[in-house]
């Protein structure tokens, strides 16, 4: 008898295949539309070319002449997107440039160049230095056109006066040294393409947030064999001591050696304890470099705690009006005007006023106001960050941040947790998450500006890009599960919860990255799995379509579609998303990069995915159920032989003909029933098959024979999509041997 296959939306991964009977249990590249599965759609990448290191924060706003921005922040450098083209819009530490003179060294066929300074530099490798301005370089082949605005990574620091870069060519000539002039300019700092974490000894300077300046140097030479210099035991002089913690017991870097102090008086540093934290005390001379190693564990010291993590290079990014904000994660705060003249040729610059040192940043609409959070409790002083403080500047003016009485600038610090770990604008209200709570932030007027509330616990933000507001609710992940506040906190039901978190690299927290697709009704969380450094997965929940009874939740396995970024339809008609390769160095724009590449995707375009230049590559999609079985069907008491699916596998089955149904289909797809006798059988295909189906098919014949089948559709050639309809069988019940 033909007997249809009913299946419920979503997948079940928290239950065997044979527990999972009328319900799917995996697939790759598909969505749930209307309760039926589909193949999901394209993909193409826009503009021709691939950005330098990992993208971590995307951002969409019109301009006042309807010119449309995607900016694009990746670990090194700030980019807006417009007509199908990127430009670079990435702030400069030295705006103006600065000229150095005899400061290039090269040797015969090497492509590595030293750069000296005239003092110090606060370089440190990765960072991305902009050339112009070249003059001759003596007894060396390179020429104006290898530097006049050129970008290069900053492959080595040898020395605080000195920097290495990577050539594409190497030298030729005899070797220059010490000669030749050039302009160069800084790129403010973001951050490592990946999450660092590392446990116990040797963890060097990974592991906290630089507070005050990075670095200075000595003035005046500290022996071995004596406590500080300039003539005090106590003492060490250093040419400059702004940004330094000056309270508590704080650390300083000299060489290997670290050395603690208690105080700052004028540019000495007071109350020192030298070869702290386990070093070895040593010899300084005048000029080395000092470092403040106060939130750091020294290299070969043991941590302080069981562990310690380096966030990423991030970027939280949004628009006050036609005008870009930009954060770097723990850093300064830009802006760049869209409404300028040429604006695509200017770069953002920092924000005069605004704090120097944020976890998060957003704009507050409709009372424009720009919000700061785990920021500065004194502005301009890094020192003085608080992972759960928040500063809100004066309504539309992001120049002010000094509470007065005509102002509506304010502070507020909140209570439950250790740090802010993001926030999101929502319909009615700012939802700010910290490590284990939920607040919401309500703009209420003069005088307090803002209410805040406490509204969830033990529901802490996983990273900072894990949660989307969509239609007045929050949805996110945390580290215990999936979340939703409508109003009230909800604990989300999710079918492959296990699935996720059982393979969840929780050192690499901040790379999960959550987005919304409104012409599906999805939301997804990218992120990466125990054995990953990167994104490698995505998650995704059914909004519109799910039900309390029945949450639609599906995955994606294939490293083909898990994102680094990703912004909505709002503004350009279609998802846009980031896609990183940690193992693809070639970007269009910077020399000697070694952090990967970021290529630019609009999503539901087409069947297939599409590199620029390239042909069309097929998306391979799949989707398998759980097990169904049989038993003889009774009427009034008596046996038949018509099969019931709805039976628990008393009796075998003999399948003689599969009847596809696709609401709709476009080329070949395949086919395949996999069955067995038993639950911890391995199943095996079905004689004949897998079968083709081409839009045409009827039926296929086939022999299978079993307690238990399970059905998988799948597809992999170009211009192929498909939407199922209603399968159905032809079972014979058999006996039960």
């Amino acid at each position: 008898m033909l007997q249809k296959l009913g299946f419920l939306p979503g997948f079940n991964k928290q239950v065997t295949s044979t527990g999972a009977e009328s319900q799917w249990i995996d697939g790759e590249n598909v969505r749930f539309r209307y309760g039926t599965p589909e193949k999901i759609g394209g993909w193409q990448q826009l503009g021709e070319s691939k950005l330098t290191g990992a993208a971590r924060g995307l951002h969409h706003f019109v301009n006042s002449s309807s010119t449309k921005f995607a900016a694009i922040g990746t670990n090194r450098i700030l980019y807006v997107y417009s007509g199908g083209v990127f430009y670079d819009i990435h702030p400069l530490v030295n705006p103006t440039g600065t000229t150095l003179s005899n400061c290039f060294t090269t040797t015969n066929g090497s492509t590595t160049v030293t750069i000296t300074f005239s003092g110090t530099h606060s370089f440190v490798p990765g960072d991305i230095i902009l050339f112009s301005d070249f003059s001759t370089a003596t007894n060396s082949n390179y020429s104006a056109t290898d530097f006049d605005d050129k970008k290069y990574m900053v492959t080595s620091v040898p020395s605080a006066t000195t920097i290495t870069i990577t050539m594409d060519n190497a030298e030729t000539g005899s070797g220059a040294s010490a000669s030749g002039g050039v302009k160069f300019f800084q790129y403010y700092h973001v951050g490592p393409a990946e999450q660092l974490g590392a446990f116990g000894w040797g963890i060097s300077l990974w592991g906290g947030n630089v507070l005050g300046a990075l670095a200075t140097t000595l003035d005046g030479a500290l022996g071995d064999n004596t406590n500080g210099n300039n003539g005090s035991a106590t003492e060490i002089t250093l040419v400059s001591t702004t940004g330094f913690p000056s309270s508590g017991t704080n650390f300083i870097l000299v060489g290997t050696e670290e050395i603690s102090y208690t105080g700052v008086t004028g540019n000495k540093l007071t109350g020192i304890t030298r070869a702290a934290r386990g070093t070895t005390r040593a010899a300084h001379n005048t000029g080395v470099t000092v470092t403040n190693t106060t939130s750091f564990t020294g290299w070969g010291s043991p941590a302080a705690n069981t562990d310690s993590v380096t966030d990423p290079g991030l970027w939280s990014l949004d628009n006050l009006g036609t005008t870009l904000i930009a954060l770097i994660h723990n850093g300064e705060c830009f802006q760049w005007d869209g409404d300028a003249t040429n604006a695509t040729t200017t770069r953002a610059t920092i924000i005069s006023g605004a704090p120097t040192a944020s976890r998060d940043m957003l704009v507050s609409t409709p009372d424009r106001h720009l919000v700061f959070f785990g920021t500065e409790k004194t502005i301009g002083d890094k020192t003085t960050q608080d992972d759960m403080f928040i500063r809100f500047s004066s309504q539309e003016n992001i120049n002010d941040y000094t509470p007065t009485a005509t102002n509506t600038a304010g502070t507020q610090r909140l209570a439950a947790g250790s740090r802010i770990m993001g926030a999101k604008l929502g319909r009615n209200a700012i939802y700010i998450w910290t490590d284990t709570s939920l607040f919401t932030m309500r703009f209420v007027g003069q005088p307090f500006t803002f209410a805040f509330e406490q509204t969830g616990t033990n529901c802490g933000l996983i990273g900072m890009n894990a949660a989307v507001e969509v239609d007045g609710a929050a949805y996110w992940m945390s580290d215990n599960g999936f979340f939703r506040f409508t109003g009230k906190l909800e604990s989300m039901d999710c079918l492959v919860e296990d699935y996720v978190y059982d393979d969840l690299n929780t050192t690499s927290n901040q790379l999960v990255y959550c987005g919304i697709n409104n012409l599906f009704g999805e939301i997804t969380w990218f992120y990466p799995t125990s054995t990953s450094n990167v994104v490698n997965r995505a998650v995704t929940y059914s909004y519109l379509d799910s039900t309390a009874k029945r949450p639609i939740w599906f995955t994606n396995a294939n490293s083909l579609f898990p994102r680094s970024a990703w912004e909505d339809s709002a503004v350009f008609g279609l998802p846009h998303a980031t896609q990183y390769n940690a193992s693809v160095d070639t970007s269009f724009d910077v020399t000697g990069n070694t952090d990967g590449t970021t290529i630019y995707y609009e999503h539901e375009t087409g069947v297939n995915q599409q590199a620029s230049g390239t042909t069309a590559v097929a998306i391979p999609a799949n989707i398998t159920s759980g097990d169904y079985d049989i038993t003889q069907k009774v009427v009034r008491g008596a046996a038949t032989n018509m099969a019931d699916l709805r039976g628990d596998g008393e009796n075998i089955m003999r399948i003689s003909r599969i009847i596809p149904d696709f609401i709709s289909q476009q080329n070949n797809i395949v086919a395949q029933l996999d069955v067995r006798d038993y639950p911890n059988d391995a199943a095996a295909s079905s004689p004949l098959g897998p079968f083709t189906l081409t839009p045409t098919t009827k039926k296929v014949d086939t022999r299978a024979r079993g307690r238990a089948i399970a059905l998988t559709i799948s597809n992999t050639a170009v211009d192929t999509s498909w939407k199922l309809g209603t399968f159905r069988l032809d079972i014979h019940a058999g006996g039960r041997r």
